[in-house]
Order: structure tokens, then sequence, then C-alpha cells
């Protein structure tokens, strides 16, 4: 592969879009949620599941529920996701407010903490 090439994949990275908003990890068997807020949803995915397979997630309860019930009784869902027409403040500002939306509609909790 070319330096240009090269060039040009490494700048189509940069310029991607990625889905901002807010998700969720459900334990079925005892119906608890967990929301979450992230400027990445399919890292901030990729992150919850490596720490809770690694039996090192930082939410102890959620960690002992994965523990418990194992794999296939947790629910990963993309609950929202953020307008692309927001700016910088705008975004944390709403990831912010629609996280306690979700966390008091859904009678959830916070998955840090």
């Amino acid at each position: 592969m070319d330096k240009q090439r090269r060039r040009d994949i490494a700048q189509a990275y940069k310029e991607r879009k990625v889905p901002m908003g807010i998700f969720s990890l459900r334990c079925e068997p005892t119906g608890e949620i967990w929301i979450g807020m992230s400027r990445n949803l399919d890292g901030a995915a990729n992150s919850a599941m490596f720490g809770l397979r690694m039996g090192s997630h930082r939410n102890k309860a959620m960690q002992a529920a994965w523990t418990a019930h194992g794999a296939e009784a947790f629910t990963y869902v993309v609950v929202e996701t953020l307008a692309e027409d927001l700016g910088p403040i705008g975004k944390d500002t709403w990831l912010k407010e629609r996280d306690r939306h979700w966390r008091a509609r859904l009678d959830a909790r916070p998955i840090v903490g």
C-alpha cells in the first residue's frame, strides 16, 4: 500500500461519524437495568463487555449479576442516539440530561459506580 493510500484511509477513519448516545445493559433474570452514556457507543459496548468478561468491571453489582447469570442473560440496547447538529458543549449537556432521564424512566442504575 502506498503512502497516499495509507493517508487517505487514516483521514477517512478520523472523519467517520461515531454514534453517541445512551445505552443500557439489562440482566433478564433479575430485571436489573444499568444505563450509560457515551461519545462512542460502539466503544462503550466493547469496554463494558470486556470488563464483564474479564471479571473486572467497575460496577460491582453488575459484575456480580454477570458472574451469577452469565453473558447470555445480558442484553445491550442503544436507547437513544444523539442528533449530529449539537456543538461540543451541547453534546455533553444532552448526554447528561438524557442519562438522568433514562435512569429515572427505567428505574435504572448508572453503569459506572
